[in-house]
């Protein structure tokens, strides 16, 4: 069975220029199939405040209404998404850029009100995948924006988190698949002012130590739960860390898996 990358990137590496395009050309030497999936709230906050559209948060978490939804697929799918496809492009490498809209590949469903409404924010309901097994097979690279649809018209904020372990989810059946989530950080830090405390192994038996204890909490608590779904279906591998896990075998990060 062939093996299948899927890469996620946020965080300092879509906002530092300088960053985006140095992973960029190591992410387009990279042999094999290989998927990349990325967010962009910065920027989206940064045209909203331009726009003088308010933006309303909820526990970290972006609440998403008209408005800010136009925005989202203004920076998400359009200046990230293709600014993205055109690098690689410069690096030969023949990048597709994606919502999951194209191709009805990611279906969504708007997430139900409880405590807080999010506004037009989705939670994956389906993957089609049969696209993408073609572009894959003529060596083409998918690149997702984290922007889904509800097969009625409706475009939805989706988590880029989530889109990529599904991917990783939805491919395991054809492929090993392969999920990395590459940000700032050197991986999960036992210390978050500390980049050289990085917990190399998270295990279903001490991830539920290291939450009592409160070493993993706020954002890397959803990060990790997208990590443990994906695991328990099948994927193969799952690592959190710089993008120099994907280049340097002596690299420090974190791998996640199932004991």
């Amino acid at each position: 069975m062939k093996t299948l990358k899927i890469i996620k990137i946020g965080g300092n590496i879509i906002d530092n220029e300088d960053a985006l395009h140095s992973f960029l050309k190591e992410f387009s030497k990279l042999k094999g199939s290989k998927i990349l999936v990325h967010g962009g709230g910065k920027l989206a906050t940064q045209l909203a405040n331009k726009m003088n559209v308010e933006v309303k948060m909820s526990n970290g978490r972006r609440i998403t209404d008209v408005e800010t939804l136009d925005i989202i697929t203004m920076v998400y799918a359009g200046k990230i998404n293709k600014t993205i496809v055109a690098k690689l492009q410069a690096q030969q490498c023949n990048a597709v850029g994606f919502s999951g809209a194209d191709g009805n590949t990611i279906v969504s469903v708007k997430r139900h009100v409880k405590e807080v409404d999010f506004g037009y924010v989705g939670d994956v309901v389906m993957v089609n995948i049969s696209v993408l097994k073609t572009l894959l097979k003529t060596n083409c690279t998918p690149v997702f924006c984290a922007i889904t649809h509800d097969e009625n018209g409706q475009l939805l904020n989706t988590n880029a988190d989530t889109i990529a372990s599904e991917l990783a989810i939805a491919f395991a059946e054809v492929y090993k698949t392969e999920l990395y989530y590459c940000f700032e950080k050197s991986g999960v830090l036992e210390n978050v002012d500390d980049n050289a405390s990085v917990i190399e192994d998270i295990t279903t038996e001490n991830f539920q130590t290291l939450k009592d204890q409160g070493t993993i909490a706020d954002g890397m608590l959803p990060k990790l739960d997208n990590c443990f779904h994906a695991i328990a279906h099948n994927v193969s591998k799952v690592c959190i860390g710089k993008p120099e896990l994907l280049f340097n075998s002596k690299s420090k990060f974190t791998t996640i898996t199932a004991k």
